[in-house]
């Protein structure tokens, strides 16, 4: 099945495009947790097993695992073993390279790691990304507009009259082709940004990071957000997934004592999780 059938799916199955981000910091861990990577680990795990179960899909931003080198290598690769099969499995990695270094990436994300869909950045050009484009059984978010406050000094430059952002929309759209394997990384930080995104690629799902931490106008991104032409269209949500992260993760500030501690820490994500995903509710047509 592909990328968007198996989101199509499991969107269907949990009734919201909720996509739940785990990038476990240590620097904001609960207090009281193991430091460094096994800290790490172990939290990533638990948000992962209690939040997931409300989640469309799972984005682990690789860095927080790369950081601790072969280790934190290994134990990406046994929290991406622990992801249950129907959730489709992102990896926020934003690569881009020449061609032969892409195709490491390509294969490095996707055969290796087992990845589903990855993030990519734009700014070396269709050559660049064709190793990801290529593979029409998995996905490719491209970088577009992001929801970091210094975006627009690059992404909001004038080209030929407009904005950058939409000059890459065009492109992605452009280089997709006839496949249904990309589509774009959009902020909700940025709601004028996305509502004229959105009209100008009217079919191409968009990954939303933004409405959590960072305040992001929700009631806007799902408005603007879901797709209105073919072929995100079809799917449930127009192809949405919201990313929440530090809004799930970091409900637990301090690491609950005694025995029963997980169980207290799980009660809490679980709860964040469900207010999410209420939040972020799709409305499945009947039949």
């Amino acid at each position: 099945m592909s990328y968007l059938g198996r989101l199509q799916a499991r969107v269907t199955a949990v009734g919201s495009c909720l996509c739940l981000g785990i990038d476990p910091d240590p620097a904001t861990l609960p207090r009281g947790l193991a430091a460094g990577l096994a800290g790490v680990e172990h939290y990533g795990r638990l948000v992962l097993e209690v939040a997931g179960q409300y989640a469309a899909a799972v984005k682990v931003n690789l860095a927080f695992f790369e950081a601790f080198g072969s280790a934190g290598l290994a134990a990406l690769e046994r929290l991406r073993r622990a992801v249950p099969d129907d959730l489709p499995f992102i990896a926020d990695a934003k690569r881009s390279d020449i061609g032969s270094t892409s195709r490491r990436h390509a294969a490095a994300l996707f055969d290796a790691l087992g990845a589903d869909a990855v993030t990519a950045n734009p700014y070396l050009g269709r050559d660049a990304l064709e190793p990801f484009l290529a593979r029409s059984d998995r996905f490719t978010y491209v970088l577009c507009r992001t929801s970091n406050p210094g975006a627009g000094e690059v992404q909001n430059l004038d080209v030929g009259g407009r904005p950058l952002y939409l000059r890459v929309a065009e492109l992605v759209a452009h280089w997709a082709g006839g496949e249904h394997n990309v589509g774009l990384v959009v902020g909700a930080t940025a709601p004028v940004e996305m509502a004229a995104i959105r009209a100008t690629v009217p079919g191409l799902p968009f990954l939303v990071p933004g409405v959590g931490a960072q305040a992001g106008d929700i009631e806007r991104v799902l408005a603007d957000g879901p797709a209105t032409a073919w072929p995100a269209s079809r799917l449930p949500a127009g192809g949405l997934l919201v990313n929440v992260s530090r809004a799930i993760s970091q409900v637990v500030a301090e690491w609950p004592a005694g025995p029963g501690g997980d169980d207290a820490a799980a009660d809490a994500l679980a709860g964040a999780a469900a207010d999410w995903a209420r939040r972020l509710h799709v409305r499945i047509a009947a039949g």
